[in-house]
């Protein structure tokens, strides 16, 4: 399996997603949920992190993080095995905990971190744990909310002074904002499963990402997470003009790393048809 794709830098952010192994519940009891916050709470200390928000389901947890010190790897590394050391012997257990590899999305701060912060704290109520955001104990929103103390470790500021900076007129926005959630998914403009931003943040990581190109370590999705839409790459084409559209097909696979399953599904094609012609033009090159 492929390890995924971990982009780094001073002042990244990022919301991570972590699965129990075998998407097994990950917090059994209130206990294991309180260490957890602990353990995160050294972890953000440790690491000179910034914590935006966060949630803790029961076979999962998401946190929105900001790394001022290009540490993620490294932080994250720390905060799973010593959380999986302490439920083992909590448990009587042995083995895997967390799935080894967690999802992390580097996120445009202008465009995203706000979005991001509500849908995070709505989990629960998506899930249908609880009907309000404010009724689940385990996340941000209660104390960013100014309903309860804001752990140490959680930053608060940057996401309250969006609203307003009276604080309780901010808070009073906050519970307004996240109570009136869009219907837009806030992932419709995430690229290669690990950029979520504008095309303006898009052009400034992609040095970044052009490191990983040829290491096929990592999956060609996420390695070309710069690369062009489907609807930009056949924009300009007629599609009636089957040499313009063959070359783009060519372009789309062999250089861009799409599918022939998504090439075809985009342009109405059979597969085989896409298989033909991508072999066609192998031959000839």
């Amino acid at each position: 399996m492929a390890r995924p794709l971990r982009v780094q830098f001073e002042g990244a952010i990022y919301h991570i997603t972590c699965r129990g192994n075998a998407r097994n519940d990950v917090f059994l009891d209130t206990k294991d949920r309180t260490m957890f916050l602990g353990m995160l709470g050294k972890t953000i200390e440790r690491y000179n992190w910034l914590c935006h928000a966060y949630c803790l389901m029961d076979n999962h947890y998401h946190l929105l993080i900001e790394t001022p010190d290009a540490n993620i790897s490294k932080g994250m590394h720390y905060l799973n095995c010593v959380y999986t050391i302490y439920f083992n012997r909590n448990h009587d257990r042995v083995g895997h905990v967390l799935q080894g590899r967690y999802k992390s999305i580097l996120v445009e701060r202008d465009s995203h971190l706000l979005e991001l912060t509500r849908y995070i704290v709505l989990n629960p109520v998506r899930a249908g744990f609880v009907k309000r955001p404010e009724e689940w104990p385990w996340s941000s929103y209660r104390a960013t909310a100014g309903i309860e103390s804001a752990p140490p470790f959680l930053h608060t500021s940057w996401l309250l002074n969006q609203f307003d900076k009276n604080s309780e007129r901010a808070r009073r926005l906050y519970r307004a904002f996240v109570a009136n959630e869009g219907k837009t998914s806030p992932w419709e403009e995430l690229k290669g499963g690990v950029v979520l931003g504008s095309e303006n943040f898009l052009d400034i990581v992609k040095p970044l990402l052009d490191n990983y190109q040829q290491d096929s370590e990592y999956p060609i999705y996420q390695r070309k997470a710069a690369r062009p839409t489907l609807k930009e790459l056949f924009a300009d084409i007629k599609i009636d003009d089957k040499r313009e559209r063959n070359g783009k097909i060519y372009e789309a696979v062999r250089v861009h790393g799409y599918t022939q399953t998504e090439v075809a599904r985009f342009l109405g094609l059979h597969y085989s048809t896409v298989s033909v012609i991508l072999k066609q033009k192998d031959s000839n090159s």
